[in-house]
């Protein structure tokens, strides 16, 4: 029996955010049990103030975590705690009482917004299921749309006469009028241009420090998780592959699914980029598209240049390899970028 994911190490402060070995199965009954999990045995923990990136390639299972952690997912097994409380299993009347510390912004701009409803209603609508006076959650939606770089008189206006990275403030305000301790960011910035993505990060990381957020941060792309977190998880097929400081996962990857994530991401420096795509094919990562996951033992193994029969035998438990938590039976032989 394999033992449970490490998770990635926690830190001094209590966190804000903990998961622990998560699964996710889909389906129900026997074709349940015998597809492979969503996510498998995934842990880690957020500190008020941090940002924790999920990266990972499409169908890697990181929107399906923040599902789980938002409970939109019901899970398998595991547990999700929100300030120690076990939010896991809780029924929507009670979530709902947890609802102004624990919000979402989605990926696009244009559907999360309801078209029909000005800024100002879709503003005050969390606020005012809580409870707040209609005056004084009128109040807070102008300020948190001055939060974002806003003018407070857009409460009166529609979505249709905003930028898309105009709406992606809002819906940042939105989730910012009801005061949250963690924030669930789901791909918030790929739906932007790159100016308008470099915008909103430094937004969100200036709303961080000034109230002290928990940030999940999930996103594909390595170069925006390393500008934003300061700890990284990387997702392969729902198992973590790698984790730890998102400067020693980006720099120093010891698994050969960071190297091929890392290689792709893009820089701005024409040397160090043809040096990355250089590193990647000589390690000779195989495409996801021809892969097949592997029934047993590491799933990367058929697109792993490194694997032998042990990694198809035995899933390999994350362990601590020059500062980040690897699982790869090999990482002392992944060749650096």
């Amino acid at each position: 029996m394999t033992a449970p994911t490490a998770p990635v190490p926690a830190t001094v402060v209590a966190p804000a955010l903990e998961v622990r070995d998560l699964v996710v199965r889909y389906g129900s009954g026997r074709k349940a049990k015998r597809t492979p999990p969503a996510i498998d045995r995934v842990s880690f923990d957020i500190a008020p103030g941090e940002t924790v990136g999920l990266v990972g390639e499409s169908g890697s299972g990181k929107s399906t975590i923040g599902k789980a952690v938002l409970g939109l997912q019901p899970p398998t097994s595991g547990t999700v705690r929100l300030h120690g409380q076990d939010i896991t299993q809780l029924p929507l009347k009670q979530r709902r009482s947890l609802a102004a510390d624990l919000r979402v912004v989605f990926q696009d701009p244009y559907s999360s917004l309801n078209p029909a409803r000005t800024i100002g209603q879709t503003l005050v609508e969390p606020l005012r299921l809580m409870g707040v006076g209609a005056a004084e959650a009128l109040q807070k939606a102008r300020r948190g749309l001055e939060s974002v770089g806003l003018p407070g008189d857009a409460v009166d206006r529609y979505p249709a006469q905003f930028s898309g990275g105009q709406r992606q403030r809002i819906a940042i305000a939105r989730a910012l009028v009801c005061d949250p301790k963690v924030l669930v960011l789901d791909e918030p910035v790929s739906a932007l241009d790159l100016s308008t993505q470099a915008q909103v990060l430094n937004l969100l990381a200036d709303l961080r420090d000034q109230h002290d957020l928990a940030f999940l941060f999930i996103a594909h792309d390595l170069g925006v998780v390393r500008f934003l977190a300061q700890r990284v998880v990387v997702l392969y097929r729902g198992q973590i592959m790698e984790s730890g400081p998102v400067e020693s996962v980006t720099q120093r990857p010891r698994h050969p699914y960071t190297v091929a994530l890392t290689a792709a991401a893009p820089v701005p420096r024409p040397a160090e980029q043809a040096a990355r795509r250089a590193a990647r094919e000589a390690l000779g990562v195989g495409s996801a598209g021809s892969a097949q996951p592997a029934a047993t033992g590491c799933p990367f193994v058929p697109r792993c240049p490194l694997a032998t029969d042990v990694c198809v035998a035995e899933r390999p438990p994350l362990r601590l390899v020059e500062g980040s938590l690897t699982a790869c039976h090999h990482a002392e032989r992944v060749p650096a970028l």
